[in-house]
């Protein structure tokens, strides 16, 4: 009972601060800015990376991308940044992918480790952040919606996956993952995505709908690859910094893969409207 209660509290106190952030701008780049740098320590000793290097990349691409306007009085050249970075990220990330299902163990050369940390977890936060700044316009509710869809997924996967779950997903990675338990996420995240674009009015029920389905399936990508990070150090959780839930980077790593593949849709759905 006091177990239920300990992670009961620390998680109710880890979405409260999210969503008290979502009202101001400064405050939800602040608190990403922790966690950013919380989830990369966490990070570094996953996979043994004994240096600062990474937190100065962080710092420099954060705040860089974040306050762009503020720092250069004009918002001119941004756009192109931005694609760029996201190019990069996205190409890292589908190697990260590649690793995941066609090697024993993801490859931790020197070079990569550097090369994942900046384009896996600072791009992630990075992202988060131009969610809610999408087209230069601070609309919080589009980066709520898609934690809720996250938190949606996570929820009924375990719940449908403990129930009916049968067929093992990834059993080399993550025991516990079951194919029901995947498609029960994906289905409540489609069904939840309707109550989302109906109460948030931000986009269309398509365009959510399309976004439930690109959350859960990187989303569970995501866990998957961070599964397997602490397979490969011998470790069940990231951190100890949520009693009763582990690190941060375990809450936060679905939605940390799916950032830039949720912005990237929403880039393009900019482009063809």
């Amino acid at each position: 009972m006091k177990e239920i209660l300990t992670r009961a509290f620390s998680g109710l106190l880890y979405v409260s601060l999210l969503i008290a952030s979502l009202y101001w701008q400064n405050a939800l780049i602040g608190l990403f800015f922790v966690f950013g740098l919380i989830s990369i320590a966490e990070f570094k000793k996953l996979i043994n990376l004994k240096n600062i290097f990474p937190y100065v990349v962080f710092v420099i691409l954060y705040l860089g991308f974040a306050y762009w306007e503020t720092l250069s009085n004009t918002t001119k050249g941004f756009d192109e940044a931005s694609q760029i970075f996201l190019v990069i990220t996205i190409f890292v990330l589908l190697i990260l992918m590649k690793d995941l299902f066609s090697e024993k163990t993801i490859p931790l050369f020197e070079s990569k480790r550097f090369i994942i940390t900046t384009f896996y977890l600072s791009s992630g936060f990075v992202f988060l952040v131009a969610i809610a700044n999408f087209e230069q316009t601070f609309t919080p509710l589009l980066l709520l919606g898609s934690f809720i869809l996250v938190w949606v997924n996570d929820t009924f996967a375990f719940l449908v996956g403990k129930k009916f779950g049968k067929q093992k997903l990834f059993p080399s990675v993550s025991p516990k993952k079951t194919v029901e338990g995947f498609l029960g996420g994906l289905f409540f995240s489609c069904i939840s995505s309707y109550f989302i674009a109906e109460y948030t009015e931000t986009l269309s029920f398509t365009i959510w709908l399309i976004l439930a389905i690109i959350i859960s399936v990187f989303g569970t990508i995501g866990d998957l690859i961070e599964s397997k990070f602490k397979r490969q150090a011998n470790v069940k959780d990231s951190g100890m910094i949520m009693p009763g839930h582990g690190g941060l980077l375990d809450r936060l790593d679905s939605i940390i893969f799916a950032a830039p593949f949720i912005f990237l849709f929403l880039r393009l759905v900019s482009y063809v409207s």
